[in-house]
């Protein structure tokens, strides 16, 4: 039962901290209420001693450990958080409380399945979704009130701070079909594609004001716009499910000529300014320690939206570093999966040496027995967080015969900088772990770098 106690420690340093928060008050009791519901849990199971001292058990609990470590922290930043400093980082902070929960939501599913226990209503209600999505919308806007009085009894630049609080991130909207009247070009004549390759033509545009990229299919294969359709509409509706600011946003598509042998396919997503994430890594600009942990914990973040705990996760299929975008601000966003069926039913066979590109991505079991899996993709994550790491490409100069004698058969992990920080360093490793029992999960992933993000940030 050794294991269990540290978690009641966390807890109890969780309850000390939330007496002493002065910024999101409302949000940070809500989260204590949670962390108070899983400590009940907790408590409940530790006569259980045969139950509690399963292996299955023990790597939830030591999972949950981190999370509450990663909760503790985010309210510690609450605890000594000056108003101003709220409401210039409003954003930021919604995006952690939303994280945060995800993982305490996590950790209870996780219990309840492993210690197959029925809970009280009370403790039921504090996780259910529809009820807690609820309460931190009203919680929200009670923490936005309260900093809205503050602010208005300052005088200088009151009208400029104002508008930092009241402007509101745009909601996300259902992927939808869009006319293209509803489209705009950059530069709007004559039309030049920024990006071209073998299978599209990339416009800048805009729609509804915001920045966008215009994707335009060519050669593509002798599909009807209904077929296309029937496809788009399945998978708009799993793409739904899968928004986040760490994964690109995808607005919807345009066809053109609809109905006619000369059909035009145009797909509408978001517009990060600074390109791939291989592109910024390519380049001269300038990436401390910090930085390079937050990109990795954006990367964390755009897959554990993918793969958390859910009855139907979703793995991405390609995982590399051109798939991550990078905006203005230096966020990651996971990109080059979405409406994939729909693009695959609009192009021609994928060459073979287009796969074989992307082999040093490939986990060891992926290599010998083509296996994709939520552990195979943390594999991949772990050689994009290692070119964050070192700005390298991973095995460049190597065949894919030398690619697979060094990972499947030499257990082989390229080397990390000296001076990479050592707890950064530990889950770019064990990303890599030849044994997919090894590798961390996604949200394990997410509250070590949140950790880590946060020890740099110091």
């Amino acid at each position: 039962m050794d294991f269990v106690d540290p978690i009641l420690s966390i807890v109890k340093g969780i309850y000390e901290v939330v007496e002493q928060v002065k910024a999101n008050e409302k949000r940070s009791r809500r989260i204590c209420d949670r962390v108070a519901a899983l400590e009940k849990i907790i408590r409940s199971i530790q006569s259980q001693k045969k139950v509690v001292e399963t292996e299955n058990v023990k790597n939830i609990i030591k999972d949950l450990a981190d999370t509450l470590n990663a909760t503790k922290n985010l309210l510690e930043k609450h605890a000594g958080s000056n108003w101003m400093k709220r409401a210039i980082k409003k954003g930021y902070y919604e995006e952690e409380f939303n994280h945060v929960n995800d993982r305490l939501n996590d950790a209870f599913q996780a219990l309840s399945l492993a210690l197959n226990v029925q809970h009280e209503d009370a403790i039921r209600k504090v996780f259910d979704k529809v009820n807690q999505k609820m309460e931190d919308e009203e919680d929200k806007k009670k923490d936005e009130e309260d900093l809205l009085e503050k602010m208005t009894a300052i005088q200088n630049d009151v009208t400029k701070i104002l508008e930092i609080l009241t402007i509101q991130k745009r909601p996300y909207e259902e992927i939808r079909k869009i006319k293209l009247s509803e489209l705009k070009f950059v530069p709007d004549f004559p039309k030049k594609p920024f990006l071209t390759t073998e299978s599209a033509e990339n416009y800048k545009g805009e729609f509804q004001g915001f920045p966008v990229v215009i994707k335009k299919f060519l050669n593509t294969a002798q599909v009807s716009s209904s077929e296309v359709e029937t496809i788009f509409k399945k998978e708009t509706d799993t793409m739904n499910r899968f928004q986040s600011p760490n994964i690109l946003r995808l607005f919807g598509i345009c066809i053109v000529n609809e109905n006619s042998p000369k059909s035009e396919f145009l797909v509408v997503m978001e517009y990060c300014e600074k390109g791939s994430l291989r592109q910024v890594l390519d380049s001269n600009c300038e990436l401390s320690w910090t930085r390079k942990a937050r990109m990795c914990l954006d990367v964390a973040q755009g897959i554990y939206r993918l793969h958390q705990t859910e009855e139907n996760f979703k793995v991405h299929g390609s995982i590399s570093s051109k798939k991550f975008l990078v905006d203005e601000a230096y966020r990651v966003k996971l990109g080059g999966f979405e409406l994939s069926k729909t693009e695959t039913s609009l192009q021609k066979s994928v060459k073979k040496d287009a796969l074989e590109s992307t082999l040093c991505y490939y986990a060891p079991e992926t290599l010998e027995h083509f296996k994709i899996s939520k552990e195979s993709e943390i594999y991949s994550i772990g050689i994009v967080l290692w070119e964050i790491a070192t700005r390298k490409k991973p095995f460049a100069g190597f065949d894919k015969k030398q690619i697979y004698q060094k990972v499947w058969t030499e257990k082989y992990q390229e080397p990390l900088p000296l001076d990479c920080p050592e707890n950064l360093q530990q889950m770019i490793i064990a990303c890599r772990a030849h044994e997919p029992f090894d590798r961390p999960s996604a949200g394990v992933l997410m509250d070590k770098l949140r950790l880590v993000v946060a020890q740099l940030e110091e």
